[in-house]
């Protein structure tokens, strides 16, 4: 097997874990390696777009008839606290935000703060209970605190997983330039209304 042909699988298998177990991407490609053996070979990594790639095409494949409805129901819930945490300037991103979203997917939202303890207030004050992650913070543009809480999606009994990644007020700027294709990283709740909307026409 040539290493291009090891690539593509690894990243074919790893789209399939991401859209059947909500894997992130990178323990998605970790995982491939091991199903596929290749854990001790020297094929190089897929990179996450070629991943997103076979994302896209899997679901546009296998699973059209439910994939949209799912999506947009994790966007309501996405909106709903992007509208509560405002004064975070929070941004939606990762699948929901990209679009490839399933109801296995969790919602990320990256949140901006002076005060990394700010977030974990305002939820306490809103009487949500969550659980504090690590970060792996100590590095200009990391996080500063990663929080996950579940919340309730009515469109199915399974509740949704909420991961608010805080970082530095001031780290906002460098995370809003587009990918290769153009295509957004995340979105405020203003693009996340409008691409809503682009749904639904």
């Amino acid at each position: 097997m040539t290493s291009s042909t090891a690539t593509d699988e690894l990243a074919a298998a790893a789209a399939r874990m991401v859209i059947e177990e909500g894997l992130e991407y990178a323990a998605a490609k970790r995982k491939a390696l091991r199903a596929l053996g290749l854990a001790r070979s020297r094929a190089p990594l897929p990179g996450n777009d070629a991943v997103e790639d076979q994302v896209r095409e899997q679901l546009a494949l296998f699973h059209a008839d439910t994939q949209p409805g799912e999506l947009r129901a994790l966007r309501q819930v996405a909106l709903r606290w992007l509208e509560r945490l405002d004064e975070f300037r929070p941004h939606l991103a990762g699948a929901v935000w990209r679009g490839t979203a399933t109801r296995r997917s969790a919602i990320q939202l990256d949140l901006y703060a002076d005060d990394p303890k700010a977030p974990e207030i305002a939820l306490l004050n809103l009487g949500r209970r969550f659980d504090s992650l690590d970060a792996g913070a100590g590095h200009p543009g990391q996080a500063q605190a990663v929080l996950a809480l579940t919340e309730r999606c009515e469109d199915w009994p399974q509740p949704v997983t909420v991961v608010l990644t805080v970082h530095d007020r001031d780290d906002l700027r460098g995370t809003l330039l587009p990918d290769a294709a153009g295509r957004s990283w995340r979105g405020d709740a203003q693009g996340l209304r409008r691409l809503m909307a682009m749904e639904a026409s």
